[in-house]
Parts: structure tokens; sequence; C-alpha cells
């Protein structure tokens, strides 16, 4: 617990300034934006994953939980598993065409296959 509290003010531990107020982080996360505008990238990657191949789906703009919600949407059509993270969606095995079809029928139009 104290842990939290610690990287919470940045590592600072103590500070002798009677003035010192910690700074607030207030991180606005970027709207959403409309599935036609959006510019995804669909590509397969199989670095530091086993051998295993995945499906990355990169360049989603928006909230975070919009793009939970896709990366729900995407696993169940493939029916596969994945995460969400790092800004990415992760489809696990290769799946390219499935998720580009997914994402053109619902609106997707800029959605790309590299490589």
């Amino acid at each position: 617990m104290a842990q939290k509290k610690i990287n919470s003010l940045g590592g600072l531990v103590y500070s002798t300034d009677p003035n010192f107020k910690p700074v607030e982080n207030n991180f606005e996360q970027q709207e959403t934006i409309l599935p036609a505008q959006q510019k995804i990238k669909i590509r397969l990657d199989k670095k530091h994953r086993a051998g295993k191949a995945v499906t990355l789906i990169e360049g989603f703009t928006g909230k975070e939980a919009d793009m939970e919600d896709l990366g729900k949407k995407l696993k169940t059509f493939c029916g596969t598993g994945g995460s969400v993270k790092d800004g990415e969606i992760i489809v696990q095995g290769d799946n390219r065409d499935k998720v580009l079809q997914w994402l053109q029928k619902n609106g997707y139009s800029n959605a790309k296959k590299i490589g």
C-alpha cells in the first residue's frame, strides 16, 4: 500500500519545503473519433511470443474503455482469446482477414492489413 502512495507522488518520499504541494496528474482521455475516421492497421506478429502468431490491431484513437469494447467484440467474432494493452488490441492466432472483414462491416472503412 505504501508503494502506491510513493508512485502517485512521482517517487517523492520527503520534502523539506513547507509550501510544497504534490502535483496532481489529471490525464484527460482522448475522445473516441468516428469509426470511418479511424486509421486502424492490422498486422501479424510473432516476436517475443514463443513463436506463436497473434494479430495486432493498432492505431485506434479514443478512450481506453472503447478500445476494450472493440477488443472484446473482435475476440468474440474470431472465437479466440487475446487482450488489450499498450494501445494495441491483441487477438490470438492469424485472424487478419476476419478482423478486417468485421471492421469494414462495422464502419471502419480506413482499416488496412499490413504484411
